[in-house]
């Protein structure tokens, strides 16, 4: 549909929800008193400024010609590249997002996924994960998705045990849902560039409240968050630093009245120590694994069989030439087996995210690889 000024309601919808400050909560307050987005770009600024009594930016004319610009190019950007954008008010737009009083106005997705499915969970954690942390991930997400067969897993595609859990969602078949801190046009950080692509291929999502043209700034990161904590029914700490990210989203989600959960450590690791700080201050309940999670949101599985695993799968050429070398090292760092192999980084990524996948290879921390 077109409005009278040539601009379809898409372009409208994006320009309304790219104006500064914009959420769920103003955008309602904005539409009950100027009727709709067109109409708040076609009003003039005294007008706007008498009718809201609004003292920001957003009302100035010139400043509401420039967001409408960008969103022209915007639209053309998503419809371009098959991305989705889902305003605040369409059905598509995710049912716990919405409740959130700081959800954004318009969320963009690559990908499928079902972001109403009945069991959500969201894993965040240190950006320095530990083996431990990252065998956790593993094993809850593999035990969870035995149980409950429409699992998602949202987490931020970030270092650590953000990656781990997208990984090992991949890896035991669920959905998996990676939230970004810039547009779709780019994928922070680029060294998961290939794990983003396996998640939007394979029945995940990539998901960002940020625009192509948007500049990537500090806050968006923490901002981020926001979108990580809502979209789930309980958030999992597994493994946090004092301070940090994985506690501002387990925050966010308290304040969301969602559940949180925490995995405790052994006293003095450092990043154990805000996992037991939200645990001995009942910020969090304890959980040790898949049957604490099921327990505590009194989720009721089912007793699905294991999968019989390939123990000899087939593998390409690369595939196998990779498996050698880290079956004979042992453990070998990304660097070291590009260099054996003759092969750049970016080109070898593609093959260890298909052979974590495959169960075959687990990614170490510091950019290590060994055999499962």
């Amino acid at each position: 549909m077109t409005g009278s000024n040539g601009y379809s309601a898409l372009t409208y919808r994006i320009a309304f929800a790219s104006l500064q400050g914009m959420g769920v909560d103003l955008a309602r307050k904005l539409l009950d008193v100027v009727g709709s987005e067109e109409r708040f770009f076609a009003m003039g600024e005294k007008e706007l400024r008498s009718l809201t009594r609004g003292r920001s930016k957003i009302y100035r004319d010139d400043y509401r010609r420039e967001v409408m610009q960008r969103a022209l190019q915007e639209e053309a950007f998503v419809r371009e590249h098959g991305i989705a954008a889902a305003y605040f008010t369409d059905a598509a737009y995710p049912h716990r997002l919405v409740e959130a009083p700081d959800a954004p106005a318009m969320i963009y997705t690559l990908g499928h996924c079902d972001l109403e499915s009945a069991h959500v969970i969201s894993v965040v954690g240190t950006r320095h994960a530990t083996q431990y942390g990252i065998r956790f991930c593993d094993t809850l997400i593999a035990d969870l998705a035995q149980r409950l067969p429409d699992l998602v897993v949202v987490s931020g595609l970030a270092y650590g045990i953000d990656i781990a859990a997208h990984r090992a969602a991949l890896k035991h078949g669920v959905p998996t849902v990676a939230v970004l801190p810039r547009g779709l046009n780019r994928i922070y950080p680029a060294m998961h560039r290939n794990d983003a692509i396996a998640i939007a291929k394979r029945g995940g999502m990539l998901l960002t409240d940020y625009t192509s043209q948007d500049a990537v700034q500090k806050s968006n990161f923490l901002a981020r968050n926001r979108i990580v904590a809502a979209l789930s029914d309980c958030t999992v700490v597994v493994e946090s630093a004092g301070s940090g990210g994985a506690l501002v989203t387990a925050s966010l989600a308290m304040s969301y009245n969602r559940d949180v959960m925490a995995v405790p450590g052994r006293c003095g690791d450092e990043f154990s120590t805000g996992c037991n700080k939200l645990i001995a201050t009942n910020k969090a309940a304890l959980i040790t694994g898949a049957d604490d999670l099921m327990a505590a949101m009194r989720w009721e599985g089912v007793n699905r069989q294991p999968q019989q695993l390939d123990l000899f799968p087939d593998l390409t050429k690369e595939e196998q030439a990779v498996v050698d070398v880290i079956r004979d090292r042992g453990e070998i760092h990304l660097n070291a087996l590009a260099d054996v192999l003759g092969q750049p980084v970016y080109k070898l990524m593609s093959t260890l995210v298909e052979l974590d996948c495959k169960k075959l290879i687990a990614t170490l921390p510091g950019c290590r690889y060994t055999i499962v």
